[in-house]
Parts: C-alpha cells; structure tokens; sequence
C-alpha cells in the first residue's frame, strides 16, 4: 500500500520517544525483569513509605505518568461542546456506552478463566482516552479542535463515572448475568478513591499549570515551550511504573509467557472494532472526514495510564490486572499507527469523485 505524495510520513512525524514507543516498553520490562532478580527484596524497599495501599515511589510515578497529558488538554474548549451535537451524541455512546461493553464481553469470552486479567482489561474499556489519541488524529488529518473538546470531556467524564462504571462492569452486570466474581475482591470505593487520586490530582495541575501558564506567559509559550519540556516526563513515568511492575512479577511473567498472548488477542479485537464502528458511524451520520476521523480515533483509544494507576492503587502493583494494563500500550501503539495509514487511504477514496459515466 503506498501514499499519495501529500498525505504525511506518518512514522517520521511521530516524535523519537513516541515513535519507538512499543521498544522502550519491552525495554522496561526486560529491565524489571533483570532487577527483580538481583534485588529479591526489592518489595519490602519499596513497601517501606505507603500512601494507601501504593508505596510513595509508585504513586510518585503515577502521578507523573498523568500530569503532563492533562496538562496539554485544552480545557477553554469545553464550552464548544454544544456547536456540534452530532459528534458529541456519537462520542458518549462509543466511548461511555459501546467502548465499555464491547470490553466487558471481549474479556468474558476470551479470559474466562483468567479473572485477573479479565478484570484488568475491563478496567481498560473504562479508561476513555485522553493521551496520544491527539497524535494519531493529528497524523491521520482529522478535526484538532473537536478532538481537543472530546479529549476535555472525557477528562472530566472519568472522574465523575468512572467509579460508578466500574462498580457496574466488575460488580453488579456480572451478577446480573450469572458470572462467577468470587475469584476477585474489591470495593467500588477503592477504584472511585483511585481515580480521584490518580487522575483528580493532575487534572487539577493540569487546568491550573494551562491557567497560569497562558495567563502569565501566553499560549505560544506554553504550548511551544512549556508542554514539550514536560511532555516526556509522561513517558518516563509509565517507564517506570512499568519497570517496578515487572521487577516483582518476574516469577509470575515468566512461568506464563502466554498470558501476554492472550491478553493481546481481546485488545486486538477492541480495537478493530471501535476503530471500525466510530468510522462507520461518523460516516453514516454525514459527517466530514476530518470529523470522523476524529470520532473513531477517539473512540479507539484509551486511557492506559489511568487504567494502570487504578489497577495498582485498588489490586496491588503485583496484581495480573495491573499487568494487563501494561500489556495495553504495547499493543495500541503499532495498532494505531496502522490505523492511521488506514484513514490516510479512506481519506483519499472520501475526496476523490467517481468518474462520469
């Protein structure tokens, strides 16, 4: 498949730590790995300061993973909420009605007998996206400014449902349908105290760095000096957490190398079909390209930065439903990216008239 000469080098426009992002993962887990073995009492080190239930070194990297992402959000947009209805009906439903069902089910049918895992990916389906999805929109050619609306929205979403989604996806829907949850423990309060800890805490940083920033310096400023000096601090955040991650779950990753596998398969399928669905619903509903195309990439990504912090702060860092979340970015990224060159062509296709006669 090749690309009309206008359409963008979508690799090359990537930054260098995005654009080798899936290495810089398997990097930080063969590394955990490595000091999980040399330093065996690496947990009661760790464990020594808490806050909660999550040591301080964890809950430090936390916390950074996610200020930087909310920091970029451009809060001011919010209010451009109700010049386009079309995009924001369709946005809620796939991502706070379809995104979430679609995973619950997926971790049903494929994890059945992997309850942590499962649990894990649910949490995932709840975790709307808000981080590089700016990116891939960007790369793809859709709509920056609605992106930046639907990205605030579901921002603000997460904290205010995403404990109550939870309670209902990990709790009352199975019992509903007749699933066994015995095999996993949890309080809807712990994953509601999670997310107001993990994602209420930078998101307030984040509206009043934005705030204070453009109010002092300007938005040029802060946009084209501040956010990127800060911007990798998300990545080294994740990198970390993910490193501590494996140092203590070496025994567990490495007696059970498949699990990997299989949790791939249901974020695979995810995915495709959200990706899919926000595409063809975009396109039915008669909006543009760049509109649809936002509304899809929106509604494929997640949120994995929130979706580990919850897992750790609420199942523990050793937890398989905090590795699932790890196992997330290393799937989404090459994934999307290819999805990105998918639009590239669709967008060719939507311009180009059929010929007459």
């Amino acid at each position: 498949m090749t690309l009309a000469a206008d359409e963008p080098d979508v690799l090359r426009k990537l930054s260098f730590l995005d654009r080798y992002l899936p290495a810089w993962i398997i990097v930080a887990m063969g590394a955990g790995l490595l000091l999980g073995s040399v330093i065996p009492g690496l947990r009661e080190v760790l464990d020594a300061v808490k806050i909660g239930q999550v040591s301080l070194p964890i809950a430090l990297g936390l916390l950074l993973m996610m200020y930087p992402v909310l920091a970029k959000v451009r809060y001011d947009r919010l209010g451009a909420v109700t010049k386009d209805r079309r995009t924001m009906v369709l946005s809620l439903v796939l991502n706070w009605i379809l995104g979430p069902a679609l995973m619950f089910a997926l971790a049903w049918l494929m994890l059945p007998d992997l309850p942590e895992y499962r649990t894990g990916l649910i949490i995932v389906g709840l975790a709307r996206c808000i981080a590089m999805v700016i990116i891939w929109n960007d790369l793809a050619c859709g709509d920056r400014e609605a992106a930046a609306v639907l990205v605030a929205v579901n921002s603000v979403f997460q904290v205010l449902m995403f404990g109550v989604l939870g309670w209902f996806y990990l709790d009352l829907l199975p019992g509903w349908l007749g699933l066994d949850t015995s095999s996993v423990d949890f309080s809807p309060w712990e994953i509601a105290l999670s997310v107001v800890v993990f994602l209420g805490i930078p998101l307030a940083a984040g509206y009043l760095s934005r705030r204070a920033g453009e109010r002092n310096k300007g938005r040029e400023w802060y946009e084209g000096t501040f956010l990127p000096k800060i911007g990798p601090v998300a990545l080294y955040g994740l990198l970390f957490t993910i490193v501590i991650l494996f140092a203590l779950q070496g025994e567990t990753i490495t007696s059970r190398p498949l699990d990997v596998a299989r949790i791939a398969l249901p974020l695979l399928a995810y995915f495709a079909v959200m990706w899919t669905s926000g595409y063809l619903l975009g396109k039915a509903s008669g909006l543009s390209y760049e509109r649809t195309t936002t509304l899809a990439f929106t509604a494929a990504g997640n949120n994995f930065e929130l979706a580990i912090a919850v897992a750790i702060g609420v199942f523990g860092v050793t937890s398989g439903q905090a590795l699932a979340g790890v196992v997330g970015p290393l799937i989404e990224v090459p994934v999307l990216v290819a999805l990105v060159y998918v639009s590239l062509r669709l967008r060719k296709r939507w311009t180009t008239k059929a010929p007459v006669g």
